[in-house]
């Protein structure tokens, strides 16, 4: 083999290399949206080959897509090699929400010390856009920016650390932050802690910054507790039902 035929062989590869990831990343972006919008039930098991068919994709992007969800605790690879979304209890995601509320915390102190002007304004810009969808049908689209605006400021931290907790912690929150965010019923009070979030980043403020991203973390952990518990009564509800019919 020559050189040219080394180096084309070398292009094909990488190329090759660049779809497979691409295929992973779409799975793994689709599989996660179906988890959180519950199509994906907790709990619920996961034939490869269904998967493979749902999503259109070869059994390879598709098992490095699983791997990614399993780093992020969206998905249970089992003993057997099948495959469960995961269906933590309340008091494992209570425990996460307490521990991202920390991490948030120090993001925020770490961002008043560290973000340029125009950092600030790009965040801001993140919320203006967050406003406008506030009053929308489109919860996924809202969640999606929401966690955007959260992790710019994690971002602007500028702590590598920070940043790749946060990214793991986020990630196993994902599906009871988003059952929080699509209740229009709370959407006013995300708006009005956001509101406070960035009154607290105008003026510089790190410890009220701080303590308003603590307080937006608890309310999503309330928030949690509260759809968990009205999720219990329904279901014994329906249980009850079907004993006296």
């Amino acid at each position: 083999m020559n050189r040219k035929q080394t180096i084309e062989l070398s292009q094909l590869n990488d190329d090759l290399a660049v779809r497979r990831v691409s295929l992973s990343e779409i799975a793994a972006d689709r599989l996660r949206e179906l988890v959180l919008v519950g199509t994906l039930e907790p709990g619920q098991t996961l034939p490869e080959r269904e998967l493979c068919e749902k999503l259109q994709i070869s059994r390879t992007p598709l098992r490095e897509a699983i791997r990614e969800l399993a780093a992020e605790k969206l998905i249970e690879i089992q003993a057997n090699r099948r495959l469960r979304v995961a269906d933590p209890s309340t008091q494992y995601i209570n425990d996460l929400f307490e521990v991202q509320a920390a991490l948030e915390a120090l993001g925020g102190k770490l961002f008043i010390e560290r973000a340029t002007d125009k950092q600030i304004e790009q965040l801001l810009a993140v919320h203006t856009k967050l406003k406008k969808l506030a009053t929308g049908a489109d919860s996924m689209k809202f969640f999606k920016l929401d966690m955007e605006f959260h992790r710019t400021i994690i971002e602007f931290a500028a702590n590598s650390a920070l940043s790749d907790s946060h990214r793991q912690y986020n990630a196993a929150l994902f599906r009871a932050r988003y059952l929080s965010s699509e209740q229009a019923r709370w959407r006013d009070i995300t708006m009005a802690e956001h509101e406070e979030i960035v009154e607290a980043i105008i003026a510089r403020d790190a410890p009220r910054l701080s303590n308003a991203l603590t307080e937006h973390l608890m309310t999503g952990k309330s928030n949690h507790e509260r759809l968990r518990r009205e999720s219990e009564d329904h279901k014994t509800g329906n249980e009850n039902s079907a004993v006296n019919n």
